[in-house]
Order: C-alpha cells, then structure tokens, then sequence
C-alpha cells in the first residue's frame, strides 16, 4: 500500500538501527516521512540514514538508549527542534535476552528486561503523547510487541512478560488517548529473517521456515508494511488492537519454542525429583 498522507510527517522509530526498525524506518522514508532514526549504536544509525539517502529520503540520527528517561527526554527536544513536533512513534526496541528459566533467573536479568523491552516504551509513550496532546496533533503511536505475548517460549519469562506488557499497557493508551484523536495499535511479529538469522546455515532456515503455515519466515518489509497502515488514514478507525504478523504461527496448537530443550542445570535438577 501507498500511504502519500504520511509526506512531511516527523516519524521517531527507535531500534532502527537494524532488523525490524531499520526496515520501517525505510518504508516511512520511502513515503516522504522525515524519520528520526534512535537506537544505542551510531554507526549503525548512519548506516540507516545512509539507505534512507539512497531512496531520497529524510532523517536525523540521534544515538538513544530508550530505557534511560535523560536520553529520552533528549530524544525527543532533537525532534522537536528539528521538525517541530512528533506525529508518529514506533516502539521497535527491544532486548531478545538470553534463555533464563524461572527456576535460575536473577533479579538482574528480570529488571534488566523490563528496562529495555517495557519501561523504555512507557518513557517514549508518556513523552510522544503529551506532545501531540498538547499540540493538538491526532497523531499514532505504534508498539512492537511479539508472538511471544501470546504464547510461551520455555525459559524466557521475562522476555515473554515484557511483551505481553506491551499489549496491556497499549490498550489501556489507546482508551486513554482516543479523546484526543491519538491512536495506539500494537504490531506483533513472528519469526523474522534479520541479522541473527545469517550465521544459520541454509538448511537450518529452512527447517525454521517450515514450522510456519505459511511456509517461510517473514522479513522486516512483512512487518513495515504492518506498521504503515496502522499509521495511515486507512486505519483511522482503529486504535486499542494487535496484529500478529506471523505467517500463521499463534493459529497454530504448539509452537516449537515450546519446546526447546532445557538448560542441563534443569535437567539435572529434574531427575532428581523424578
């Protein structure tokens, strides 16, 4: 789809450094939005604003560890003082943290995961709202969440409740916000090609893309195209919803993370009790 009504628009996409944000942040940029590009790594940043150049587009980088409120807070006078005011924000980062089963997980890591994958979209949500509140801007607000809010990827508590966060919170924005003309929507992906993906060999991709109805994993574009139109006129009548990009996967009775094997500190703390 085309969405011409997003020409001019200022459009924050954090994470965007790659993966998932790298490819909305083209999309937008390919329909004449000017894209504020943050993410922790400036090199990177460049590299996204240097693709966005190559198809015509606009964008300002400006290097944002989205779970600290001063960087925040940071993030969001560079918007303003370069285009005015934020019409709309996409909440791509996140933190894909490392297998912790319930049974060893860490305080540490659980706060660590909250920062980044929830408390980091509250900050940027509460900032872009009070912006477009104020400045009379029915603007949308678009949150990544992930398959995993909806079903259980063993030894990935943390993760899987800071997604499902994300869903409940988003509602509970939309409800709040709707008076004011601004949207929020959540877009949930599935398995998606991205950088992590590379160092798998070919049969190995194949084999994760035959778990998927649809036959394939999907890749950022799946999720770009998503995103623009929650943002567009065309979903001006929506607000408070998930769409699950994910090739058929939550339609399906089991996911194979279910079953990924145990770590063998687990185990052996299983047999003991059998």
């Amino acid at each position: 789809m085309r969405a011409p009504e997003l020409a001019g628009k200022s459009v924050i996409v954090t994470g965007s450094s790659g993966g998932i944000g790298q490819g909305i942040a083209l999309r937008f940029a390919r329909e004449g939005a000017r894209v504020v590009l943050a993410a922790r790594n400036r090199t990177r940043l460049e590299a996204t604003a240097a693709q966005i150049r190559q198809v015509g587009g606009e964008s300002l980088v400006v290097p944002t560890d989205v779970s600290r409120k001063d960087e925040v807070e940071h993030l969001f006078e560079r918007t303003v003082s370069a285009y005015g005011g934020i019409d709309v924000l996409v909440n791509n980062a996140a933190w894909a943290s490392p297998v912790a089963h319930i049974l060893e997980m860490d305080l540490e890591h659980w706060h660590t995961v909250v920062a980044a994958n929830l408390t980091s979209i509250y900050l940027c949500c509460h900032r872009a709202a009070n912006l477009m509140v104020d400045g009379g801007v029915r603007g949308s607000i678009v949150n990544i969440s992930s398959f995993a809010a909806a079903r259980a990827h063993r030894a990935m508590a943390a993760y899987d409740a800071t997604k499902a966060g994300i869903e409940g919170m988003s509602r509970t924005m939309a409800i709040d916000l709707a008076p004011f003309g601004v949207r929020v929507n959540v877009v949930g992906p599935g398995a998606i090609h991205t950088a992590e993906y590379e160092p798998l060999g070919e049969e190995a991709k194949a084999a994760r893309g035959q778990t998927v109805p649809l036959g394939r994993v999907g890749y950022p574009e799946d999720i770009a195209g998503a995103v623009l139109f929650l943002c567009s006129d065309d979903a001006s009548y929506i607000t408070g919803q998930v769409l699950y990009v994910d090739g058929g996967m939550l339609a399906q009775l089991r996911s194979p993370q279910v079953d990924r094997d145990l770590p063998d500190s687990v185990k052996a703390r299983l047999r003991v009790q059998r």
